[in-house]
């Protein structure tokens, strides 16, 4: 049997390359393992403790289901007539006989595409046996009688890792692509698999940390985050960043975005053509974006109301010195549209009402669907977690990024395995994953409470069920007109849910549902006229989400121009364009500003203690 349709003898690989290939492979092996040895006689070889609560998750769903034997042997029979039923489909298509397939990946599922998963009989047989296999297993587990909601949840979810990573593209001798490199290249993608493999183990420090893009391709300042402007203050949690105006006159109320601080600032600014900061600019707004700081141990005690004074509202303060303003304009995305509601009904407390009106970036207010997310949040795993962020005063970013990376395995994780370590290719150089791959840190009293009292009690959407400052957060208080985008594919914050937070406001509010997901569903640049979104013409939000859908309207394009006119529907007056150089702040650097340029994968973990900007 062969797969490939090259006719020439495949040339042998330069010996020279091959013993240099096998001396990186063997020192890194060697120093590895050296290091790993050294770590367990350091710290104390402990057996491996369930932090997650899979294995009791499990052992309850076997229980459950051995008390339903019918149940469990009408799926197994089920399993066995669709075995029948493909064996049949294969016999056909071996004697030439053209039968439609038994079982199909889902649309958009990408490890399917090579011709030879379709074409060849065998993998086409390898290929559906696989696809039947995941499909029962699925069924068998996701709807059992008597597991709580949580433990099918996270059954459901630990299911899926486990029937993702046996696909059979993610082996050798299964998967067809990498059986014709293998062939080709008498085996040496495998050796410089390896070698890559022990290459991201060492940048992990002894973890996989598995590499997505090309790092060394991008430069802040440089071909990412290029929008120029300046930092005009700075504190212990933030800079911010006014950048350069690109018209002659400019919005009179600036425009202040509060990015979320698990990731950084520039997924709004990656490049020209798809940087909402630089759209802003172009349509007239006075751009200020805050640029969170990778917090280290000294942050430890940092809590979510020193994000709220020391950031949020000090930003707010700082655009209206810099500017003369009194009111502005506010966007939160994700995490920071969490603090910029807080923060807007804080204000609305006070009666300080310099927030005209804010913009909500897929943002959860009432989390009482967190999706997926939820998965990895119960009183056991939080507490785990507590104490490892007790021993060093912050949650590691990889850690979070990991979590992220698990909610879509096959794109995020399991892509790179067959990429870098079967097909021993480097990763291609790809903004969105360098930026994706830029992990921050939590800071360890920040991050508790914001898992205990949202996530787990979803106390934020209760009328005072959070103090801060001395003053009760209550989100009914917030009337000046709100914008909240979300998208249909989010699987971070699902769109039933931030349609919940949407509903908590007492001003009017407009709620627009973009095509896509969490990221490519904001960055969505007009220019790139994709996935569309959807508005419904009604005054009032219906009471729920899916009469929302009902009555909604799909639009082309792309939803920023429909902020816009929302945005200036509400003032359009206009002023000269400000230059950041002459505002009443001062300058301290240029953008992108310093603190976004500390990265945890290319440095040691140390950062110099912030200066004061007065």
């Amino acid at each position: 049997m062969s797969t490939t349709q090259e006719t020439e003898k495949p040339a042998l690989p330069d010996p020279q390359e091959i013993a240099k290939t096998y001396a990186e492979v063997a020192e890194r092996a060697a120093k590895l393992l050296n290091q790993h040895v050294k770590r367990q006689l350091k710290k104390g070889i402990v057996p491996p403790q369930d932090e997650l609560g899979v294995a009791q998750a499990f052992m309850e769903l076997m229980a459950k289901l051995l008390a339903n034997p019918y149940r469990l042997a009408q799926a197994q029979m089920n399993l066995v007539w669709d075995y029948f039923s493909l064996w049949q489909h294969s016999m056909l298509r071996f004697m030439g006989m053209h039968t439609p397939p038994v079982a199909t990946p889902p649309k958009g599922d990408k490890r399917f595409k090579d011709e030879q998963w379709e074409e060849h009989f065998l993998f086409d047989f390898i290929k559906q046996s696989y696809l039947i296999t995941a499909r029962h297993i699925h069924d068998t587990v996701c709807c059992v009688q008597g597991l709580d909601p949580h433990t099918q949840e996270k059954v459901n979810f630990f299911t899926r890792q486990f029937v993702d990573a046996l696909s059979p593209t993610n082996f050798v001798h299964t998967n067809p692509e990498v059986f014709r490199e293998t062939v080709r290249t008498h085996g040496q993608n495998l050796i410089k698999g390896l070698n890559n493999l022990l290459r991201d183990i060492e940048a992990g420090d002894g973890q996989l940390r598995v590499k997505m893009t090309d790092t060394t391709a991008f430069e802040l300042g440089k071909n990412i985050a290029t929008t120029p402007g300046k930092v005009v203050f700075q504190n212990d949690l933030m800079q911010l960043l006014q950048f350069n105006p690109t018209t002659k006159t400019q919005y009179k109320r600036p425009l202040l975005i509060v990015p979320p601080w698990i990731n950084k600032y520039y997924i709004l600014d990656l490049r020209e053509k798809n940087s909402f900061i630089k759209w802003a600019l172009d349509q007239g707004h006075t751009v200020f974006c805050i640029s969170w700081v990778n917090p280290d141990a000294r942050l430890a005690e940092k809590s979510f109301e020193d994000y709220l004074l020391e950031a949020a509202v000090t930003a707010i303060d700082k655009v209206c010195e810099q500017t003369g303003e009194k009111e502005l304009n506010a966007v939160g995305y994700c995490l920071g549209g969490t603090l910029l509601g807080t923060t807007a009904a804080y204000l609305a407390a006070k009666k300080d009402k310099r927030l005209a009106s804010t913009t909500f970036f897929t943002t959860m207010l009432d989390f009482s669907i967190p999706g997926e997310l939820g998965v990895f949040i119960d009183e056991q795993q939080v507490a785990k977690l507590e104490e490892k962020m007790k021993s060093r005063g912050y949650l590691e970013g990889s850690e979070m990024a990991t979590t992220f990376n698990m909610l879509r395995a096959n794109d995020l994780i399991w892509s790179f395995v067959v990429n870098n370590y079967l097909l021993g290719k480097d990763p291609f150089p790809f903004d969105l994953l360098y930026w994706n791959s830029d992990s921050t840190r939590m800071p360890a009293a920040m991050h508790s409470f914001y898992l205990r009292n949202m996530y787990m009690k979803n106390l934020l959407k209760e009328p005072g069920g959070i103090v801060l400052d001395d003053v009760p957060i209550d989100l009914r208080k917030i009337k000046n007109p709100a914008y909240f985008i979300s998208t249909i594919e989010d699987h971070i914050a699902p769109w039933q849910s931030t349609y919940l937070g949407a509903k908590l406001f007492s001003g009017p509010v407009r709620f627009v549902l973009g095509g896509s997901g969490h990221i490519a569903g904001i960055v969505n640049p007009p220019a790139a006229n994709k996935y569309g979104y959807w508005t419904n013409p009604a005054k009032t939000l219906p009471e729920t989400s899916e009469q929302w859908f009902e009555g909604a309207k799909q639009h082309p394009g792309s939803w920023w121009t429909d902020w816009q006119t929302w945005v200036t529907s509400l003032n359009d007056e206009q002023v000269p364009a400000r230059d950041p150089a002459k505002g009443k702040l001062g300058v301290i650097e240029d953008a992108p500003g310093s603190y976004v340029k500390f990265r945890l994968d290319q440095q040691g973990g140390h950062r110099e203690k912030p200066s004061r900007a007065a």
